[in-house]
């Protein structure tokens, strides 16, 4: 017995060190071999920057690697095929290059780095039956001397079938530096003007929150309706301005960037219709002495703006991380190269943007219609018409800048350059609309920073504010 359990615990470390033997192989041929990207699956090719299954195109033999090596030597190392698009920095973008008779040359390293050759157009001439030849062809040394290394993991290559010029050529998508001059248009308006609009804003902004929260007669339930709307619109604006420097940060910091502005900005037109909803709501009641302090209705307000929020924020991230299906992919891991958030993520959050649009629009005139009608207005309806007035400009200058965010998001240089302008417009908008266009608000301004005083009788003034001043022992 003892000689049978000596041979199998024998048996069984043979077979152990056999299976060891064959995993530590089968890693080394991985940990051999060179990685290769390839922009469509294996048994694809690219029809006119389409990936399509091989089977159905003219082509019966799909993409495969052919190694430059040295003429001396035929070595053609072990190699296995990435598939996904490069993965370019935050100063790079893509480029497609066409190896083809008439373009530039490709060519595979054997260390899995990509060779791109320059043609100088300059060196090359034309025949008596207009063919283009290289002057240059007898010596491939001159040729061959401008040339770009690509590592993997910048680059993709694959087979491309052009059915325009009825061609097929071996395609390359390649990671180029951005070549950026700070006298372009573009860069100045992007880098030196969009940062100084949304400064302005962000000031602007930060103003009506300092009043509506410092004076205590505009410390009511509409003023600090305006006061959180605004700490949004100031968050919004301040992650809005980290995504414009794209050179300096990774696609962990845009993403938030991007998440943080568009949730903000969410917040604040929700805020919005909160303030909508408490003016209809107003007009709407026959008995408005409530027992119902503002502070409880401040709470019930938020917890209604934050929670929705909330909910369709992490609905949007939720869309963003499994659902989104326009993100290229990493050649090297299996994580979602994306520095900003995709069109389904966007689209959720828009959307309900626009929906509270379109709720508010049917608050303002269903008041409208009731202010209409009312023939006798009481000391609280008279102080909602103020309120009313506010939420209808409101409505319409945050509404316009979100049109015009939305116009943005197309990447047109036109478009672009007219949301930065109407985005400091906005805030300016809003200031006055908040602070300088009202008379009350004025009036406190100048007694509690003895400055700016009209010199108004109480007679000039409008409802309430003899009485705040009076009230404030002015």
């Amino acid at each position: 017995m003892f000689l049978w359990r000596l041979l199998l615990v024998s048996i069984g470390i043979g077979i152990s060190c056999c299976n060891i033997g064959i995993a530590n192989a089968s890693t080394d041929v991985l940990e051999d071999s060179v990685k290769i990207g390839k922009c469509c699956e294996v048994n694809e090719v690219l029809v006119n920057n389409t990936c399509t299954p091989i089977n159905e195109t003219n082509e019966t033999v799909p993409w495969r690697p052919e190694f430059k090596t040295d003429k001396k030597t035929n070595w053609s190392p072990k190699f296995q095929l990435k598939i996904g698009l490069p993965r370019c920095g935050n100063n790079e973008h893509l480029w497609h290059v066409y190896h083809t008779a008439k373009h530039d040359k490709l060519a595979i390293l054997p260390s899995g780095k990509l060779r791109h050759y320059i043609i100088d157009l300059s060196d090359r001439r034309i025949d008596d039956n207009g063919n283009s030849y290289d002057s240059n062809e007898g010596d491939s040394q001159d040729s061959e001397d401008m040339h770009y290394d690509y590592a993997f993991g910048d680059y993709c290559a694959d087979k491309v079938i052009l059915s325009t010029d009825h061609l097929v050529a071996t395609y390359a998508m390649v990671c180029v530096p951005k070549v950026v001059r700070w006298t372009d248009t573009a860069y100045l308006i992007t880098h030196a003007v969009n940062p100084t609009f949304h400064a302005v804003a962000i000031v602007s902004y930060l103003l009506v929150a300092i009043v509506y929260f410092v004076l205590p007669q505009l410390r009511d339930l509409v003023g600090n309706m305006i006061t959180s709307m605004t700490l949004c619109l100031i968050t919004s604006q301040c992650a809005s301005m980290v995504r414009i420097f794209t050179e300096y940060g990774n696609h962990v910091s845009f993403l938030i960037a991007d998440i943080v502005t568009y949730v903000s900005l969410l917040a604040a037109f929700f805020w919005l219709n909160a303030l909508g909803y408490y003016v209809w709501n107003t007009f709407r009641s026959r008995n408005v002495f409530l027992r119902v302090t503002d502070g409880q209705k401040y709470c019930y307000y938020s917890s209604y703006v934050w929670g929705s929020t909330f909910a369709i924020a992490v609905t949007a991230i939720f869309a963003h991380f499994t659902l989104e299906t326009d993100i290229p992919t990493v050649t090297e891991s299996s994580f979602i190269s994306q520095e900003t958030i995709g069109w389904l993520g966007t689209a959720v959050l828009f959307t309900s943007i626009a929906f509270t649009i379109i709720v508010d629009l049917c608050f303002a005139l269903t008041t409208a219609n009731t202010m209409k009608r009312m023939s006798v207005y009481g000391r609280i309806h008279h102080k909602m018409k103020y309120s009313f007035k506010m939420f209808v400009f409101l409505f319409a200058i945050m509404s316009t800048g979100w049109l015009f965010l939305l116009l943005s998001r197309l990447k047109y240089d036109g478009l672009v350059y007219c949301y930065v302008v109407v985005n400091v417009l906005e805030a300016l908008l809003i200031l006055y609309v908040c602070v300088f266009g009202q008379r009350r608000v004025t009036f406190l301004l100048g007694k509690t920073c003895d400055c700016c005083n009209p010199g108004e009788s109480p007679e000039g003034l409008d409802w309430g504010e003899e009485m705040t001043a009076m009230n404030a022992g002015y």
